[in-house]
C-alpha cells in the first residue's frame, strides 16, 4: 500500500512561490535606516586596503611629526574608525576630514566623534579616497599600503599646496625621499612636505 505524500509537487511549488513573494515584499517595504546626515554615494566596490587601526601612541606620534596645530585641516585618507581625525580635533584643536569607502567605518568614526565631543570640528565622507577632493588639507594622514601610496603620490604633489605635510604610517612613497622618518613601537612613520612649484 502506497501512501500519498503530505506535500505534493504542485503544492511545494506554490508554497515556494508564495515564500519568495513574501520575502520580496518585505524587502521592498522594509523601512530604510537613515543616516544622521546625508552621505555621498558609495562606489560599488570594496576597500583597496584591509582595515587596521593605529594604536593611540602611534596616532600621537603621527600628529606630533606633522606638527598639527589648531590652524590645520587634517585629512585622513582611508580613515577607518576616525581616530586620527578625532585626536587631531580633540588634542590639537585642528579641523579634520576623514574619508573611507566602508559605511561601517564611517558609522564608527561618527560615533567616536560624538563620544569625544568633536562633531563640530570633523567631517566624514563616505567615498573612494582616490576620487575624493582634498586640496584644502594642510596635513594628509595615510595608513594604507605601498601600491595605494604610490597611486596617490601624483595627486598629492599636484593638488596640495606647497608646505602641506603628508604623513604615512609604515609605508613610504617610492623614490620620494621623506623629510623625516621616526620609529615608534617598531613602526616607521614618514613625513614629507609638498615642495614649492
Amino acid at each position: 500500500m502506497r501512501t500519498r505524500p503530505f506535500v505534493t509537487a504542485s503544492r511545494r511549488s506554490r508554497v515556494l512561490r508564495l515564500g519568495i513573494a513574501a520575502v520580496c515584499g518585505m524587502t521592498l517595504t522594509a523601512p530604510a535606516t537613515p543616516f544622521a546626515q546625508p552621505l555621498p554615494q558609495v562606489p560599488s566596490r570594496g576597500p583597496d586596503v584591509a582595515y587596521a587601526s593605529a594604536p593611540p601612541a602611534i596616532v600621537d606620534a603621527m600628529l606630533e611629526l606633522a606638527r598639527v596645530t589648531s590652524d590645520d585641516i587634517v585629512y585622513d585618507l582611508g580613515c577607518g574608525d576616525g581616530r586620527i581625525v578625532v585626536a587631531a580635533a580633540k588634542d590639537r584643536g585642528a579641523r579634520g576630514v576623514g574619508i573611507d569607502i566602508d559605511p561601517e567605518r564611517i558609522e564608527d568614526a561618527t560615533a567616536l566623534a560624538r563620544r569625544e565631543g568633536v562633531t563640530d570640528r570633523v567631517t566624514w565622507v563616505l567615498g573612494n579616497l582616490f576620487q575624493a577632493a582634498f586640496a584644502d588639507a594642510t596635513v594628509v594622514m595615510l595608513y594604507l599600503q605601498p601600491e595605494p601610496n604610490l597611486r596617490l603620490r601624483p595627486r598629492l604633489l599636484t593638488e596640495l599646496r606647497p608646505g602641506t605635510r603628508v604623513v604615512s604610517l609604515s609605508y613610504d612613497m617610492g623614490d620620494w625621499t621623506p623629510d623625516e622618518v621616526r620609529r615608534v613601537d617598531g613602526r616607521r612613520i614618514y613625513l614629507w612636505t609638498i615642495p614649492p612649484r
